[in-house]
C-alpha cells in the first residue's frame, strides 16, 4: 500500500481527497500548510506527495523547492495541484521540482492516472 503524503490548507478539499484516496486503498497522511508539508515527508517517507501550490506559512512552489533541494526528500514524487490553471503554471510547478501538475477541480480518475504512474516508476533522484 503506498503512502500518499496530501499536504492541502482547504479542510473540505483536504478531508475529502484523503476520504477517497483511502477508499482506494493508499495510506493517507495529511499536513496543512507548506512547513508542515515539509516536515512530514522527512518523518513519514511517503511514496508520494499531493502538493496544493496555495499554500499558508509556505507556499507549495517554495516547498517543492526545498523538498527537490534535500537529499532526504528529493526522490518522492511530487504532483502539484492549482486551482489557477493558468498558461505557464505547469511548465512553472515542473520548473519548481514537481514531477506532474493537475488542476482543481480534482478529477479523481485524472489524478489516480498520474499518481499510478509515478508510483510505477523508478526513483529518480530530483525529479523529472
Amino acid at each position: 500500500m503506498a503512502k500518499i503524503l496530501l499536504v492541502e490548507d482547504n479542510e473540505m478539499n483536504r478531508d475529502m481527497l484523503s476520504r477517497r484516496l483511502a477508499r482506494k486503498g493508499y495510506d493517507v497522511v495529511l499536513a496543512v500548510d507548506g512547513r508542515e508539508g515539509i516536515d512530514k515527508a522527512v518523518q513519514e517517507n511517503p511514496d508520494l506527495i499531493v502538493l496544493d501550490m496555495s499554500l499558508p506559512v509556505i507556499d507549495g512552489w517554495e516547498a517543492a523547492r526545498l523538498l527537490k533541494a534535500s537529499a532526504e526528500t528529493r526522490a518522492i514524487p511530487i504532483i502539484a495541484l492549482t486551482a489557477h490553471a493558468m498558461s505557464g503554471d505547469r511548465e512553472a510547478a515542473l520548473a519548481a521540482g514537481c514531477d506532474d501538475y493537475d488542476t482543481k477541480p480534482i478529477e479523481l480518475p485524472r489524478l489516480l492516472d498520474k499518481m499510478a504512474f509515478l508510483l510505477s516508476r523508478p526513483a529518480t533522484p530530483g525529479g523529472v
